[in-house]
């Protein structure tokens, strides 16, 4: 039993010094598998790159809203390739953001389609993000979730999972509704925060997972500095408070989940 990182950007240029330290520090504090996923073909590869590096590494490969002007005829071709690869679990980080306002809107849902789309046909689930966009968002989600039923069954059974859940309760009811998985981060322990995600409390432990969002949104106390994967002790100590829980319970229940929706070191076909 172990904790699970399901979000940890490791290529960017915040771990290039000290890359090796950064992951002996996060296996000694107990972590067992470390997702990366990719925003840009670029990162993609460098994201598979690590995972083939370690076993307990793993990748996730796609475009991310902000990076959607890097989409062109070939992109889907490039990830679908990549996709193919035994150590790539998922489509993403993909998704809508309507805050940063780095590529238009109509693009956005476009290469979010596409990319929905290969999910299906590799029979991968995928990693959502969400800012501020989720009126658009969600509809695009469950209507294919919802087509997912009758076309692949097993993938409508594990669809995904929404990154860094805020604590949108409707939001969050809905998303268990359809078979989505939620993603906690280091906000979760703000106090600026908590009375959101109270809303936790009424969602099945089974429908969480934990994550780090390294380098970024580190967990209280460690705000202002660069996140790190050893800091998820810090996110699964509160998600215990929340909902009233052993430790144990929340690291052995999020890595069945991540488990179960990633099927890493199964023989599940993709």
């Amino acid at each position: 039993m172990g904790l699970v990182d399901t979000h940890c950007h490791l290529y960017l240029d915040h771990f290039e010094a000290d890359l090796s330290a950064v992951l002996a520090h996060a296996w000694n504090s107990g972590l067992t598998k470390i997702l990366i996923p990719g925003i840009d073909l670029k990162s993609s590869l460098a994201a598979l790159e690590l995972a083939e590096s370690d076993p307990r590494l793993f990748a996730s490969v796609g475009v991310h809203p902000n990076d959607a002007l890097t989409w062109d005829e070939a992109t889907y071709q490039h990830l679908k390739t990549l996709a193919q690869h035994p150590k790539v679990v998922a489509i993403g980080e993909i998704g809508l953001d309507y805050y940063r306002d780095r590529a238009p809107k109509e693009l956005q849902i476009r290469i979010l389609e596409q990319q929905l789309a290969l999910a299906e046909e590799c029979s991968l689930p995928v990693i959502i993000h969400n800012r501020q966009a989720v009126e658009d968002l969600w509809p695009i989600l469950q209507s294919w979730q919802s087509c997912l039923t009758r076309t692949n069954p097993t993938l409508a059974a594990r669809p995904g999972v929404l990154h860094a859940y805020d604590g949108q309760s409707d939001l969050g009811q809905a998303a268990v509704n359809a078979h989505f998985l939620l993603s906690v981060g280091g906000p979760v322990t703000y106090k600026s925060a908590q009375s959101r995600f109270a809303s936790l409390a009424d969602l099945p432990l089974t429908s969480l997972l934990l994550e780090t969002d390294a380098p970024f949104l580190p967990p209280h106390p460690y705000r202002g500095q660069r996140n790190e994967p050893a800091y998820l002790t810090v996110v699964a100590n509160q998600l215990a408070k929340i909902l009233q829980l052993p430790a144990d319970d929340i690291v052995g229940v999020t890595q069945d989940n991540a488990n179960r929706l990633f099927a890493w070191g199964t023989s599940l076909e993709h």
